[in-house]
């Protein structure tokens, strides 16, 4: 799990400032929010929203990476902050949260409030301020609380599974925004991500290890024979998604929204030796306790929103290595020449 960017991870920070934006980039008149916008995901997710023309607020203490989108420095437990920001807008993006398993085992009360209270922060927010729509961002994790091999939305969430305290947060967000529909008639969308991969993604995931290994010349180690299956989805494919989620189709609905070819630790590791060259690729032990995968099906999402990933895993992987390659020459550009190499 802990190669799932299910979230952003950017949302909470202390900054409470406005009218640190600047401008929409767009001149719409429909405005998106959107709650960590600053991370992997929410970057993407900003990219695909101002190309199709969309207005965009990014409500995150980090600033984004592109400066014709309105910034506000919130942190998203500052509901009456968040109150102020969300009047007017079409539909709110909530993507700030804890996502690195490794941090909410280190601090887990911490990763609660985030990733709970934070939801909750939003929709009450959303509510006062008669927002748009929240979006939610889950995973495809919260399978971990069902059982079978072969799951989609209408799968039943099961209080006898183990699971990790990532995925409980993720299953209360969830059941967090039917209740505001039931309670409050708030509507709400539920985006189950898959295992993201990407230009920007964070060091934490598996294929940005790899790369950075391999770019340094180190050998790729694999905890097993590599044979261990998943299902990646390119980020671009997973922020396109989004845009397609704002139709009114998707109102009160979860998708999935997965990946559709199955790759193993080995065969990733493959394709990345094949990319940067001269790379070598060693096998331990397995890791106990190892998740297996389910097969999660995305037919609703192709069905109702036609979304299905476009991007095979060898051409998302070759323009990922592509973005390292452009960032170590962006990075070489401003160092002295001694640091350079």
């Amino acid at each position: 799990m802990s190669t799932n960017g299910a979230s952003n991870g950017n949302g909470h920070g202390n900054g409470h400032g406005n009218g640190h934006g600047n401008g929409n980039g767009h001149g719409s008149d429909k405005i998106v929010a959107i709650t960590g916008g600053s991370g992997f995901i929410g970057s993407h997710v900003i990219d695909a929203l101002c190309l199709a023309g969309w207005g965009v607020r990014v409500l995150d203490p980090v600033a984004p990476h592109r400066s014709d989108v309105d910034w506000r420095p919130i942190d998203i437990l500052d509901t009456e902050a968040l109150v102020g920001e969300l009047v007017g807008t079409t539909a709110v993006f909530h993507l700030a949260a804890s996502a690195d398993v490794n941090v909410i085992h280190g601090d887990p009360r911490r990763a609660v409030e985030l990733n709970v209270l934070g939801t909750t922060s939003v929709l009450d927010a959303a509510r006062r301020a008669d927002a748009g729509r929240v979006v939610l961002a889950s995973t495809v994790w919260v399978y971990a609380a069902t059982e079978g091999d072969i799951v989609d939305e209408s799968t039943p969430f099961s209080p006898d599974t183990n699971r990790h305290l990532y995925v409980t947060t993720k299953v209360a967000s969830e059941m967090l925004c039917r209740d505001y529909l039931t309670l409050y008639q708030r509507p709400y969308t539920v985006l189950r991500y898959g295992i993201p991969y990407g230009p920007r993604m964070r060091d934490s995931v598996v294929a940005a290890a790899f790369f950075r290994r391999a770019m340094r010349g180190e050998p790729l180690t694999i905890d097993g024979d590599g044979s261990q299956e998943r299902f990646f989805v390119y980020v671009e494919d997973l922020a396109r998604a989004h845009v397609l989620a704002l139709a009114p189709v998707a109102e009160n609905r979860t998708y999935n929204l997965d990946g559709d070819q199955p790759v193993s630790i080995r065969m990733m590791a493959e394709t990345v030796r094949e990319l940067v060259g001269d790379v070598t690729v060693t096998y331990g032990p397995s890791r106990p306790g190892d998740l297996r995968a389910r097969v999660v099906r995305t037919d609703r999402a192709r069905d109702e929103l036609g979304w299905v990933p476009q991007i095979p895993f060898e051409e998302g992987m070759r323009r990922t290595y592509e973005w390292y390659l452009e960032r170590d020459v962006r990075t070489a550009a401003v160092l002295p020449v001694r640091d350079r190499a």
